[in-house]
């Protein structure tokens, strides 16, 4: 009975629904929505994946990519490396201003490298003494990571490289921020806080990217001698040790370093463990300064760049034990000083020709450079100049001694050499053969030319901006600063707050 009289309600919902609506409305109704559906736009067909041939370009662009940036970030990396060296052949007194100054050197190198500093170094002007790319910031016309003919852009020097325009930027600000840190070691202990900011900032502006176009700018070194420094002998070490060594001239020794006879006296660094993380924070950030340097790995399959970093090794491994010999034999004791230093001197030695001789010259190279880096640290002492750290030795003169290296060492004639790229054939070009390996002295002397045109533009500007800053805002702390540690005087802070050893013997 219930059924029956629901069928009935439902009957009757029915009639009085078709009488309100209509069967029009109803049918009218019916065909808006078929016609909807109809207009409705079909869902879209599954995408067809790129071939191989089209993902090729983009894969060898990112390997490249990621290579670069991250061997940039171990070379950043190194700024604790150049902290932690510093500070511990410092004094404990001056350990917050040691560390104070290697922080806030990359802030000042990456805003007038990033203002005018990449723009003179990379900038259109082959064969010319600075580049310009007319724009005074990075940011000119470019379309890298295109490569050789089909490159298009103001930044051609580097046009070589298939990675993007900010990769390439950021490897090269870290290399101009390792060329001002350089500078802080061998000011140590006497500078003024503001004045090194001041010069760091000059270093990046008018005196690391003028001499940089001549040598990777493809300005006048590289188009008219084929001078070639791979990773930067020249480039970075020599440019920071000429400034590092006019720096220590102007400010003149700490007081306490010469007797009143003029007898060398010792100032012992304060934390030898700081020194040795440090030297080994640098080693291994070293395996992204040179390999890194290959800007990429795709071509060949990483061939290059894992030959680099086995002569990397090499070189720093053969100028450790150099050094604690030489230094044992000259000193009567194996001063761990010598040894940290004189791996810092291989690694600088090889820096030019890593990519251009074989292992068992990369270990003659860090043999001699060893050497030569104590003998050197000895002689600066001797005549007056004052270099807490040995900066000067392990920068200016293994970095001149490596960039000779590159006309003796090369092991075969590479200036014809190019690289095949999925965006274009690029000429690379490298340098003739070395003195040892048939060449002549072809390479050696452009390699000369070049060591000396480096000096004699670093030397004397440098010399200008450390005496501009001089007179405009004073160079060096007073005595009674220097004598209590430019800590408090400088930053009202100590590193070592509450801790006090006394020795008793």
């Amino acid at each position: 009975m219930d059924c029956v009289r629901m069928m009935r309600w439902c009957g009757v919902v029915a009639v009085v629904a078709s009488i309100l609506i209509g069967p029009t409305d109803l049918y009218s109704n019916l065909a808006f929505a078929e016609e909807t559906a109809a207009a409705a736009p079909e869902t879209p067909a599954t995408p067809t994946p790129p071939t191989i041939e089209e993902m090729v370009p983009k894969l060898w662009v990112a390997a490249d990519t990621v290579w670069v940036l991250v061997c940039g970030m171990l070379v950043f990396f190194m700024n604790l490396g150049f902290g932690c060296v510093e500070s511990g052949f410092a004094r404990a007194k001056n350990c917050v201003n040691i560390l104070s100054k290697n922080f806030v050197v990359f802030a000042a190198t990456s805003i007038a490298y990033f203002l005018f500093g990449f723009d003179l170094m990379f900038g259109a002007g082959d064969g010319a003494f600075i580049g310009n790319s007319g724009s005074w910031m990075v940011g000119a016309a470019d379309n890298s990571p295109a490569v050789g003919n089909l490159y298009q852009g103001q930044y051609g020097s580097i046009s070589w490289a298939s990675v993007p325009l900010w990769t390439k930027f950021f490897f090269q600000l870290v290399f101009a921020g390792t060329a001002a840190t350089i500078v802080s070691g061998a000011v140590a202990e006497r500078i003024k806080y503001h004045a090194f900011v001041i010069f760091s900032f000059l270093m990046a502006l008018v005196i690391y990217p003028v001499t940089g176009h001549w040598i990777w700018g493809f300005g006048y070194l590289a188009k008219e001698w084929n001078f070639w420094d791979f990773a930067g002998c020249s480039a970075v070490h020599s440019v920071g040790g000429w400034a590092a060594l006019t720096g220590a001239l102007i400010l003149g020794p700490r007081i306490g370093k010469y007797s009143s006879t003029g007898k060398v006296q010792a100032l012992p660094g304060h934390n030898m463990m700081a020194a040795f993380i440090g030297c080994l924070v640098l080693w291994f950030g070293w395996f992204g300064f040179n390999p890194g340097s290959t800007f990429g790995v795709a071509a060949d399959g990483g061939a290059l760049a894992s030959q680099v970093a086995v002569n990397t090794n090499m070189a720093a491994a053969a100028a450790t034990l150099s050094a604690t010999i030489t230094a044992w034999l000259l000193l009567g004791k194996p001063d761990i000083g010598m040894t940290l230093n004189g791996c810092l001197a291989g690694l600088v030695g090889i820096t030019a020709c890593a990519a251009f001789t074989n292992i068992q010259c990369s270990a003659l190279i860090g043999l001699i450079a060893g050497t030569l880096v104590v003998l050197s640290v000895l002689f600066f002492d001797r005549i007056g100049i004052d270099d807490p750290v040995g900066a000067t030795s392990v920068h200016l003169v293994c970095g001149i001694f490596g960039t000779l290296c590159v006309g003796l060492f090369t092991t075969s004639d590479l200036s014809t050499t190019v690289a095949n790229t999925p965006m274009g054939w690029a000429a690379v070009g490298g340098p003739y053969a070395g003195l040892f390996f048939g060449g002549g002295t072809k390479q050696l002397i452009a390699q000369l030319v070049g060591v000396l045109m480096v000096g004699a533009y670093v030397a004397p500007v440098s010399a200008i901006c450390w005496l501009i800053i001089k007179a405009v805002v004073g160079l060096r702390v007073s005595p009674q600063e220097e004598i209590e540690g430019l800590d408090i005087g400088e930053h009202g802070n100590e590193a070592y707050h509450g801790f006090v050893m006394v020795r008793t013997e």
